[in-house]
């Protein structure tokens, strides 16, 4: 069975090698974390080739401009990089720092089943985006729903039972 990040309980999916960066061996990555320049505090990076988990050793990084370079050990010109491009990159969540109280990751509520204030079963959360002005959560279920994940449409998220109660119409 091929790995993915909704099925790996130890990894999490924290960016993309998404190009080049000159012509000795750095990348451009696009990063999931938060803020964007987070991807460089963790080590060390994996990225699936063939199904197994790879180690990536990052040499050094940087922010640069709107995105992330880093060189990659043993990787020296555009041809040896060219193969990482394309490649997600995940790290272990051990390293994640611990949240408390009603703080959580975005990766914890994935999985989690959405019901509106009428009891409304608007599906489970397949992911979370943010638009800018907000985060939504995106739901899977008879459809897909979009709902903001701030107050008002938030009630409340029950962990234990990994329930997220929100005050948001079946029919948008």
């Amino acid at each position: 069975m091929a790995l993915t990040p909704h099925l790996d309980e130890k990894k999490l999916l924290v960016g993309k090698i998404n190009g080049f960066f000159g012509v000795q061996g750095w990348v451009k990555i696009f990063s999931y974390t938060e803020p964007r320049k987070n991807i460089l505090e963790y080590r060390p990076w994996f990225f699936i080739d063939n199904g197994t988990y790879k180690v990536i050793e990052i040499t050094t990084g940087r922010e640069q401009s709107k995105t992330i370079v880093a060189h990659v050990k043993g990787i020296d010109n555009r041809d040896q990089a060219g193969q990482l491009i394309g490649k997600d990159l995940y790290i272990d969540k051990d390293q994640l720092p611990e949240v408390g109280g009603d703080e959580h990751y975005w990766y914890e509520l994935t999985g989690f089943r959405v019901i509106n204030k009428n009891g409304v079963d608007l599906g489970v959360v397949d992911y979370l985006v943010d638009t800018g002005s907000n985060n939504v959560l995106v739901t899977k279920g008879d459809t897909e729903h979009w709902i903001p994940y701030i107050e008002p449409y938030l009630v409340s998220v029950d962990k234990q039972n990994r329930v997220i109660s929100v005050d948001w119409n079946e029919n948008f």
